[in-house]
């Protein structure tokens, strides 16, 4: 029987770009900022690392799809580069990748790195999903928007939430990540905003607002890990390890003959469960210290919420409304900003919800950093409700 990773790999160091409308940089450079960071704070030589993950989900290449741009923007030293997309999961792919080398003793130090540049396209949002050589006929007639509107009315219908109710808590959920993110200074967005603002901002797809949807970004985030061991004799500040990671696929369930009825999101359940076990939790709502969640829009982390164990099914909305997942709240969620504020390169996003686990767990938060937090966790969902994947990683102060 498997018994999983839990303690097995520890993140020597991490590094992040800026996020936001890098006119000024290209996606290399992106990368080697990133990089640079994390190289600097790891202190070893770029020839220690013995193998690599990238993570870019929308680029200029083409049909075909290499580890090469990562390679050669960073001079890695002639090391197999390994090219992941999962969607918006990408960036926790590639961290999978690179700690599953680690655990299992192919390689001592690994790096993974997601990158995103999606500002000099010459139009507003993401590339079409719907374009290319395999793309079913029905994505013609979906919008990231109206998928998660429709969670949005089926948790409404499923718990008899209020409209209005629901739409207070989605605007208190955008304006902490706001707050937030005043203290991050590599956020794209930081401005406050009152519930209020984002209450009455224009309906996207409704319930959705403008200010409950997360802006796509350029940007850039890695991670080197390693054994404990080595990282313990290198001596770079408090150790952070890999506690779990767990990924959940949709198989079509939802979609066929099921008893889902549109609320919740069925792999996050699936993923949240086995990183719990594999973490040897048992009471996820006390024993983690905070959470970074994916919130392409502020009813996704609702939902997740309540998915990941963290709210009572139909509750989230009230403990939102009660600051209970505030910055100072019982449980911090999106502390840096989260998607909503931080930003969203896709293939870079999970790198960057480690990244901040990790600052927080070593005490690199500066102005943003809790109070001794011992385990974080971080949920990056790629896809739509009724098709997607979910990954579920936890870290914890050693």
């Amino acid at each position: 029987m498997a018994t999983g990773i839990k303690d097995r790999v520890a993140i020597l160091a991490m590094g992040c770009s800026r996020f936001g409308e890098r006119w000024d940089v290209g996606q290399e450079e992106l990368m080697v900022e990133a990089y640079a960071e994390a190289l600097a704070s790891a202190g070893i030589e770029p020839r220690a690392i013995e193998a690599a993950w990238y993570s870019s989900h929308y680029d200029d290449i083409g049909a075909g799809k290499a580890g090469t741009p990562m390679a050669m923007a960073l001079r890695l030293p002639d090391i197999g580069v390994t090219r992941v997309e999962n969607f918006c999961a990408g960036g926790t792919e590639a961290f999978r990748g690179a700690v599953y080398a680690v655990a299992s003793g192919a390689a001592d130090i690994a790096l993974a790195l997601g990158v995103e540049k999606l500002k000099d396209t010459g139009f507003a949002g993401l590339p079409l999903a719907s374009r290319g050589t395999l793309a079913p006929m029905y994505l013609l007639t979906h919008s990231n928007p109206g998928n998660f509107a429709q969670l949005a009315r089926a948790y409404q219908a499923r718990h008899g939430v209020a409209r209005e109710d629901l739409k207070a808590a989605m605007a208190h959920t955008s304006m902490k990540s706001h707050a937030n993110a005043l203290h991050n200074p590599k956020a794209h967005l930081r401005k406050a905003i009152s519930r209020e603002q984002a209450a009455g901002a224009p309906l996207v797809a409704d319930p959705i607002g403008l200010f409950d949807c997360c802006p796509v970004s350029d940007g850039a985030a890695c991670a080197i890990v390693t054994t404990p061991e080595i990282a313990r004799s290198l001596n770079r500040g408090p150790l952070v390890l890999v506690k779990a990671i767990q990924l959940a696929t949709s198989n079509g369930w939802e979609l066929q003959q099921s008893d889902w009825d549109g609320s919740y999101v069925h792999t996050t359940r699936v993923a949240a469960r086995k990183a719990y076990a594999e973490a040897g939790i048992d009471d996820p709502r006390a024993q983690l210290s905070l959470t970074e969640l994916h919130d392409c829009f502020s009813i996704t982390e609702l939902v997740t919420l309540e998915d990941i164990g963290l709210a009572e099914p139909g509750t989230a909305w009230r403990g939102m409304l009660d600051g209970r997942f505030d910055a100072d709240g019982a449980l911090p969620c999106q502390i840096d900003g989260g998607r909503k504020c931080f930003g969203h390169p896709v293939g870079a996003s999970g790198l960057r919800m480690l990244y901040e686990a990790w600052l927080q767990l070593s005490g690199r938060a500066g102005a943003r950093q809790l109070p001794a937090p011992s385990l974080a966790l971080t949920h990056n969902l790629g896809g739509a409700p009724a098709q997607n994947v979910c990954s579920i990683t936890i870290l914890g102060a050693a």
